[in-house]
């Protein structure tokens, strides 16, 4: 066989929960970074050992992608396996940073002996819990 032949994935008949990718399927996904990098699918094809056709088809969604082949298409495209697994990370928002007025507190209460500030914190936790 063929070392550049794959057999055709056939539709699995598990009922698995859908993966969410973001909004995004990896096809779309695949395609998406293929015209980033300004590729054709004919060029994608030539670069992992595939025809056209079958580009377009994993594209749309219409063949699901074995590990062999995320390898292949991760090579084709300069990217590592993980970018066009992975759905893009959101940014979080920085942390808020701490006053000087608390952390002042926090070492006060850091110096408390450890019955004291077990009460003081009970009392701080049950104050918290009231709002």
């Amino acid at each position: 066989m063929d070392p550049y032949t794959q057999p055709m994935a056939k539709k699995s008949r598990l009922k698995l929960m859908p993966v969410d990718f973001d909004k995004e399927s990896l096809g779309e996904r695949l395609a998406r970074i293929r015209e980033e990098r300004g590729l054709t699918q004919k060029e994608v094809a030539d670069r992992t050992g595939l025809i056209q056709a079958l580009v377009s088809d994993y594209e749309r969604g219409r063949l699901r992608l074995a590990a062999d082949m995320i390898v292949r298409f991760s090579v084709a495209l300069g990217i590592t396996t993980d970018e066009l697994l992975r759905p893009k990370l959101r940014k979080t928002a920085p942390p808020r940073k701490i006053s000087r007025k608390v952390l002042h507190r926090l070492e006060r209460i850091e110096s408390l002996p450890p019955y004291k500030q077990r009460a003081l914190l009970t009392t701080i936790d049950s104050f918290l819990r009231a709002m």
